[in-house]
């Protein structure tokens, strides 16, 4: 077989599953793992969620047995924060669109990538405050599944110490933190 008629099979191929795929009218996420006798976070997954104790981002992540426990868990809560800064980051990115929205339509002039840089260095500074609430061990898999949270009142109080932001994006987001949080966890539900 000629690489041009490989590389027709293989282009033809990906533009039916493309098709294929694009025919769905929605797209579905089934977080629910359905493992019996896990934890509800666990069946759950990573999630945003406001509810009595306050707004949370949790993030779940596992690893498969490695032979060295340790490593094993160390690896699942790795994960489990790598979900929280996805999430934090998701969240994040809505606030300085917010943002940027708003200074445009008040006429301010606003430097984008100044905005995007404070907003990323904000993120990887709340980071430091995720902590592992627990871990589960399938006990048929051995699989450790491990959970992070984070607390949107951490964020707010490292926004509130933090010097080198511009004091317009600060202002926003204490002003508008938690609505846009609430806003987010509802079109998460």
């Amino acid at each position: 077989m000629t690489n041009s008629r490989l590389l027709k099979i293989i282009l033809s191929t990906a533009l039916l599953a493309l098709a294929i795929s694009g025919c769905s009218s929605t797209t579905k996420v089934e977080s629910d793992l359905g493992i019996k006798g896990a934890p509800d976070w666990v069946n759950e997954g990573t999630n945003i969620l406001s509810e009595k104790d306050g707004r949370l981002f949790h993030g779940v992540g596992s690893a498969s047995p490695m032979g060295d426990m340790s490593l094993q868990e160390s690896t699942a809560d790795d994960r489990a924060r790598a979900e929280v800064a996805r999430v934090l980051s998701s969240y994040m990115d809505v606030v300085s669109n917010d943002y940027m929205a708003s200074a445009k339509a008040s006429g301010a002039n606003t430097n984008e990538e100044a905005v995007s840089r404070e907003i990323k260095a904000l993120t990887k500074v709340n980071l430091a405050g995720a902590k592992v609430l627990g871990r589960w061990r399938d006990p048929k898999t051995n699989i450790i599944y491990s959970v992070v949270e984070l607390d949107m009142n951490h964020v707010k109080s490292t926004l509130a110490g933090t010097q080198n932001m511009n004091d317009d994006l600060k202002r926003y987001i204490e002003s508008s933190a938690d609505n846009i949080f609430d806003q987010v966890a509802k079109e998460k539900k």
